[in-house]
Order: C-alpha cells, then structure tokens, then sequence
C-alpha cells in the first residue's frame, strides 16, 4: 500500500473532525433540525474514516502463516463497516426529524448557520475528489467508500442549505424537520449501496470484464510454445487481483521449457498490470479442452 494512501486516510480523519466542528457549531447557533442531522452524518463520517485508516494498515501486512493469501480483504470490512455507519446515521437523523415534526420551530441566527455549513461542504467537496481519485489509482476499496460517504455528505449538505434557505422566507418551521428526513433517506441509500458493493469483494467477485479481457490478452501474447490456456478464473482482494489458469504444453516439451513459458507470462504481468497474483497449472496436450485462450 502506498504511503500516499495511508497519508491520505489520515488526513481524511483530521479533515472529518474539521467539518464536524463546523457543522456542530452551525447546529449549535441555528437549533435547525436539518442542520443537527447534517452534524450526525459527519460524526460517522469520522467514525468510518478511522476505520478506513485501520484497515489499509492491516491490508498492508504482508502475508504471514494465518494469511497466507495476504490482509487485503481487511479494506472490505472496513467498507462495510461504513455502509452500517451510514445506515445507523440515517435512522438517527429520522429520530430527530419526527421529533422536529411534533415541535417545529423556525431556526435562529439563520446568516451564520448558513456560512457555517457552507464553509464545511466547500471542505467537504474539495475532498471528496481527492479521496476518490486517490482510492480509485490505488485501487482501495476503504478510500473510495469513504470518498462516496463524503459526496454523500456533500450532496447532503447542499440539500440542506438550500431548503435552510427556504425556511425563513416561507416562514414554514416543518420544512426543517421535512428536509432531515430527506437527508435521511438519500444517507440510507448511500449506506445500502456501499455495503453491496463491499459483499461482492468479500464473496471474491471476477475481476471486471475489461481487466479479464486484458489477462487473456497477455496470456495470449506471451504463452509463445504452449497449445492453449484454459479455465481461467479471477477474484479481486482491494487493490489485488488473483489470477489463475491451466496451461497446456506439448507432451515433448522440459518441465524447464514449460517453466520458462510461466515465468515470461508472469513477467509480462508485471510490466503491464501491478498488484497480480498468478497461479498456473501446467498440463500436458492430452489435457488440452480446444476451448479458452487462444496461444498466438
């Protein structure tokens, strides 16, 4: 893992407890319900940011005898950790706003809350894209859900700011507590959608359509001297990728000739597609099944 990643992961907690602050205080000077259920995404926002930063620590252990296979996985605990934070969040928002609802009430100093809350969503937005171009190069499933949580608290926030606009020049206290639940069920579906995506890693999906079509092209390339290659299978582990196939090689041909065929195919997946974990299976023609890649 790099240390720009993990620098980032940090930062993202530092940069959580800023915008909580500011939140807090817009809450704090306002008594909006809409901007009290702004604050609470955010405490969870730092919650899931700490957990992020765990879990890419962990990640980067190399393998040991108890994992063999290496602590990448830990990413996707922390990702659906995120996306139960998330769902806690929005249950807590729609608590306060039926409670706005049995006691609406217009919110004070509305000037102040706004500049607030501003302030802490231009944070917020500006970080958002650095989490998600960070963890999509490094291909971190921790930072790039905690880059969507932050979006969501982005989106979030604008949501409210505008109808926080509204509730003064309407005079109608119940959109307050109206908008919370809005923010509330928008937190909801952010938090299903994170912890789907974050099963399908622990459940160990293939690898993209477009990432096999790579691996088959290179296999196709570089297994010059083989008959073909076939049930190729894949698996993703965060920024991983677990490759393994049988290849089928003349029955004439050394085990040091077949060998030297692997170890050009690994290094030719070295060279074009990082963090690739390959297993092959060397077979003899009589295992050949005509189907598969095609050796060039």
């Amino acid at each position: 893992m790099s240390r720009k990643a993990l620098w980032v992961a940090a930062a993202s907690v530092l940069i959580g407890m800023l915008v909580l602050g500011l939140k807090t205080l817009a809450w704090w000077v306002t008594g909006s319900v809409a901007l009290l259920s702004d604050a609470l995404e955010s405490i969870i926002n730092v919650a899931a940011s700490a957990a992020a930063l765990i879990a890419l620590n962990v990640s980067a252990r190399p393998a040991d005898s108890n994992h063999q296979y290496g602590h990448h996985k830990a990413e996707y605990l922390s990702a659906v950790l995120e996306g139960v934070l998330v769902v806690v969040a929005a249950f807590t928002i729609m608590r306060e706003a039926y409670s706005g609802l049995l006691d609406p009430q217009l919110p004070d100093q509305p000037v102040k809350g706004m500049l607030l809350n501003g302030a802490a969503t231009v944070i917020n937005a500006v970080w958002c894209v650095l989490l998600l171009r960070v963890g999509k190069a490094y291909r971190s499933p921790a930072l790039v859900a905690d880059g969507k949580h932050v979006l969501t608290d982005v989106v979030t926030s604008v949501g409210v700011l505008a109808g926080f606009i509204l509730v003064p020049v309407t005079g109608w206290p119940q959109l307050d507590p109206l908008i919370a639940g809005l923010v509330a069920l928008n937190v909801l579906w952010t938090g299903w959608g994170l912890m789907k995506e974050s099963v399908s890693g622990l459940m160990d999906e293939a690898a993209s359509p477009d990432v096999v079509a790579r691996i088959r092209e290179l296999v196709s390339i570089h297994a010059a001297g083989a008959l073909e290659a076939h049930d190729l299978r894949t698996r993703h582990a965060g920024r991983m990728t677990f490759v393994e196939f049988h290849l089928v090689v003349p029955g004439s041909m050394t085990v040091a000739a077949a060998h030297d065929i692997c170890d050009r195919i690994e290094h030719a997946f070295e060279q074009d597609m990082d963090d690739t974990v390959i297993t092959i299976h060397v077979e003899p023609e009589g295992e050949a099944k005509h189907s598969g890649v095609v050796v060039l």
